[in-house]
């Protein structure tokens, strides 16, 4: 199986690491990246293919993988575009819609996908979307490019991946940003500063992973926490007079509508 890979950041790295480790064949993965000192070390690193443009070696590849921003994608398709000539377009950037892709790429053999960047330690969740020209065997071989980095679940309404976006592409910043406020309270309470980010990213991996594992309602282990009078509820009915979980809604709905935006402003197919 040959895949190529349109763009050699952080995501597309951490799928060509998985495809390897998983027994996928270096010499049949090639990568286009613009960047001289990423193309070294994806080569070193991998021992993968690697060209500084799209030429020739695209021909006959199973599966093409644009990992470009969502800015850079409709250039990277019109550039790509004489060389694709089998196989099936995956592109992994946020907004841009199916239409558009096929249209830049010229097939209709696309797949869209939005994963996360804890797929750079494997334990990413993406949502994908297929037109309806992708074959049996290319959803499967999508899914097997993207099952290294995690989770994947299919859905057969695209405009759920502006959703996905919202969610869990752009999660893990939420995630971040209240362990950041967690450490900064620990440092105010005492503790130095290695102790705060132990306490905090532990508390969230661990409470993480019992949502994870349990069969509960995640409501239901917020109350088993939550004892009548204790710490918890009054930290907690702080944050409910302060209308954080409103706050928070809100704000997974802007990235929500700037999903949204990113198609309109640079998804237009024509």
């Amino acid at each position: 199986m040959k895949i190529v890979f349109v763009g050699g950041g952080n995501m597309a790295t951490a799928l060509i690491g998985g495809l390897i480790r998983g027994g996928h064949a270096p010499g049949a993965i090639h990568v286009v990246e613009v960047d001289a000192g990423q193309r070294a070390a994806l080569a070193s690193r991998f021992g993968v293919g690697v060209a500084p443009a799209p030429d020739a070696r695209l021909h006959g590849a199973d599966a093409t993988v644009l990992a470009v921003k969502p800015q850079q994608l409709r250039a990277a398709c019109e550039q790509c575009r004489p060389c694709i000539d089998h196989g099936f377009v995956l592109s992994i950037a946020a907004g841009i819609g199916t239409q558009a892709l096929a249209s830049w790429c010229g097939r209709d053999s696309v797949v869209r996908a939005m994963p996360n960047t804890p797929a750079l330690i494997g334990a990413g969740i993406s949502g994908v979307y297929a037109r309806a020209g992708v074959g049996a065997g290319e959803r499967e071989l999508a899914t097997r490019i993207l099952e290294v980095s995690g989770t994947v679940v299919w859905f057969d309404d695209e405009s759920m991946l502006d959703a996905v976006t919202a969610v869990s592409g752009s999660g893990p910043a939420y995630v971040f940003y209240f362990i950041e406020a967690l450490q900064t309270a620990a440092e105010r309470m005492g503790m130095n500063p290695a102790q705060a980010r132990q306490f905090s990213v532990a508390t969230f991996a661990g409470a993480s992973r019992l949502a994870q594992e349990s069969a509960e309602p995640v409501a239901l282990l917020r109350e088993r926490v939550t004892s009548k009078g204790g710490t918890t509820a009054a930290a907690l009915a702080s944050l409910q007079a302060a209308g954080v979980d409103r706050q928070f809604i809100e704000a997974v709905f802007a990235a929500l509508e700037r999903s949204r935006e990113l198609s309109r402003t640079f998804g237009a197919s024509s």
